[in-house]
């Protein structure tokens, strides 16, 4: 026991860290690590919600074959409409937040009213925010359908299956666009003003500094933002749940939700839905790593 103890102390001495890290270590063990070996092990296997463990049988990769096969109707559709409601949403609140951010930069009275408005959005959980949004595009009684039924005569049906992506992608766009304007803003708020003096007595104009100073100096945290909301669409599940359930039909059954509908809803494949979540888990795996590539290239450039 004395010559373990000193060599504990000894390993402490060389590695005085270990002490702070080890609380947060476990609890990523617990709250992570664990439960993804979990999913992964019942993939594996045929569970169904409800069947006793004498049923459960292991299955090897057949759930991924059964996925990459084709024979799972439905999943390709998610995966790709996962994939572009991200590209997409993730684009136009990056160019949406970047406006604002350069909007909120001025000098203007009132400006903390106008970032307290912005806290709004970011403040309500998903499940409100798509409440809302859901009664405004009602067709018959929104407010949405009584501005266009003002001006052009006529309505919307928002949540039909031509319309309902669009609106699960205007609700979520609205909700998270802050969220982007205010970390941008924060970096423009920690930018340095000398390039800026300097390239204004060189003659620069306004989209010269943003294009040769702002965009440069913000690479990072672009790049940051984009990540995270890359990650937050891919796996969104709130707004388009309660705004259309998936619906209709798989217009708007994202992998998220069709995960849930296989696991939880009437065939309680749960077998089936942790393969699914395994492939979700890889996406954003990789493309999370994508973006730290291409961040630790900028840094190094």
């Amino acid at each position: 026991m004395g010559k373990l103890s000193v060599q504990f102390q000894n390993r402490l001495r060389k590695h005085p860290q270990v002490p702070y890290i080890l609380p947060t270590a476990i609890v990523m063990l617990l709250l992570f690590i664990l439960p993804l070996v979990f999913v992964f092990l019942i993939s594996l296997t045929n569970y169904r919600l409800g069947v006793g463990l004498d049923d459960i049988s292991f299955l090897g990769l057949s759930n991924y074959k059964r996925l990459f096969s084709g024979e799972e109707s439905g999943f390709y559709y998610s995966v790709f409409i996962s994939v572009f409601f991200m590209v997409l949403g993730t684009l136009i609140q990056m160019i949406l937040g970047m406006i604002c951010a350069l909007l909120l930069n001025q000098r203007f009275r009132r400006k903390g009213l106008v970032i307290a408005c912005l806290i709004v959005p970011i403040a309500m959980t998903p499940s409100i925010a798509s409440q809302i949004w859901k009664l405004m595009f009602n067709s018959e009684f929104g407010v949405i359908n009584y501005f266009i039924e003002a001006v052009t005569g006529q309505t919307v049906q928002w949540l039909s299956a031509d319309y309902a992506f669009l609106s699960v992608l205007i609700a979520t766009v609205w909700q998270y666009t802050p969220f982007v304007t205010l970390m941008l803003y924060a970096g423009l708020c920690s930018l340095p003003q000398s390039p800026y003096e300097s390239a204004i007595l060189d003659g620069a104009n306004k989209w010269q500094l943003f294009r040769h100073i702002t965009l440069p100096l913000l690479k990072n945290l672009i790049l940051l933002c984009a990540l995270m909301r890359s990650i937050d669409m891919l796996k969104t599940f709130d707004i388009p749940y309660v705004l259309t359930q998936g619906g209709p039909g798989n217009a708007t059954r994202f992998l998220s939700l069709k995960i849930y509908d296989t696991g939880f809803g009437e065939q309680n494949f749960v077998g089936r839905a942790s393969a699914m979540a395994v492939v979700l888990i890889v996406l954003v795996s990789l493309i999370s790593l994508a973006l730290f590539r291409v961040m630790n290239k900028s840094k190094e450039g």
